[in-house]
């Protein structure tokens, strides 16, 4: 079904290609796959085809008769994807193919991200190297490895092995638009080392999740002020710690550094004369938090069901310190640019949260 949707979609020349990517598994540091798949591709078309040792795969077209003193031109996209799905749903990203579909005028993937960055990029250059009616001159394309999680297939592009005089990015974002610069990033993470303890007589235990909501890039959509899983968990889950004794057991959210997460769930140790009244708290706050998203996330959901008992929480100090902590996180726009109209200069994204042995 997904191969019927995808053609008859135009320009046919990239959309195919695009499908033939969604195929074949490509998450970032596993691209071994995608990597033999290009090298048949562009060998498969008669072209010059390699790899280098990081693992790029460099294809040359020569010019079209009457073109060869044009200036080469160097069209580079990723092989890489971004690989996250929902929590509801199985997919190996080592295994399955991603499986897009149709709503209105876009195309979205069932449950798991789509790949389009750069799949898009790398379908466009696929087809301008089978093109036999293009008129150019000489043509590179450079695709690079593992691009979302450390640009370490660019860095480690030796000099000398392009031609080529011009150098297009393929992984751009908007149509029509040209880009002459690109963003930075700076990681940090942070610790809370917690002692585990036995959990109080008398509790039971619930799982407080928060779904449903947009996610996206942590660059291109973070000032579209969508919600922030882990930020709105916390603040779901901080008076009930802070008021009612509740203990936290564990918590986990987010899987990508550059991806605003989707979807945070805590479980959390209740004390059976507090189980309504904490209740109660969850449902308000989630009532609260649905009015404020409604126009920019309208799926959010906050889940709380009862989970089966373990035995061991976080040390109340550390829990509330740790909560807190992310519920004061900076998250979203920090500051604009005062040289380009609507350009973010510094922005936070709180991406992952979780706990386990001992931290």
């Amino acid at each position: 079904m997904s191969e019927y949707i995808l053609g008859n979609l135009n320009p046919q020349c990239i959309w195919k290609n695009f499908y033939a990517l969604t195929r074949i598994p490509r998450p970032s540091k596993h691209e071994e796959k995608i990597i033999a798949f290009m090298l048949d591709f562009g060998r498969g078309l008669g072209l010059e085809t390699f790899r280098d040792e990081i693992g790029n795969v460099i294809i040359r077209k020569p010019a079209t008769p009457g073109m060869e003193n044009r200036k080469g031109v160097i069209l580079q996209g990723h092989l890489d994807m971004v690989p996250q799905n929902n929590k509801d749903v199985q997919h190996d990203w080592l295994k399955d193919p991603v499986e897009p579909r149709i709503e209105g005028d876009w195309l979205w993937a069932t449950g798991t991200t789509l790949g389009a960055d750069n799949g898009m990029g790398v379908a466009t250059a696929m087809a301008i190297l089978e093109s036999k009616d293009l008129q150019h001159g000489p043509v590179e394309a450079l695709f690079t490895i593992d691009e979302e999680t450390g640009m370490t297939g660019a860095q480690a592009l030796k000099p000398g092995v392009l031609k080529g005089d011009i150098l297009l990015n393929l992984d751009s974002e908007t149509e029509g638009e040209l880009y002459i610069g690109c963003a930075g990033g700076l990681d940090t993470t942070v610790d809370f080392r917690y002692k585990a303890e036995t959990v109080p007589v008398g509790c039971k235990q619930f799982s407080i999740a928060v779904k449903g909501l947009r996610g996206g890039h942590s660059g291109m959509e973070i000032n579209e002020g969508r919600g922030n899983a882990n930020k709105l968990l916390a603040r779901v889950i901080l008076p009930l710690l802070r008021d009612m004794g509740v203990r936290l057991v564990s918590i986990e959210g987010g899987t990508l550094r550059n991806a605003i997460p989707r979807e945070c769930e805590a479980v959390v140790a209740i004390p059976a004369a507090k189980v309504a009244r904490a209740l109660r708290s969850v449902k308000k706050t989630a009532a609260d938090m649905k009015k404020e998203y409604a126009a920019i996330d309208a799926g959010l959901a906050v889940v709380c069901k009862r989970v089966p008992s373990v035995r061991r929480v976080i040390d109340a100090d550390t829990a509330l310190r740790a909560v807190r902590a992310i519920n004061a996180c900076p998250c979203n726009v920090d500051r604009m640019s005062l040289e380009v109209a609507g350009l973010v200069e510094t922005s936070n994204n709180l991406a992952q949260v979780y706990s386990g042995k001992g931290k």
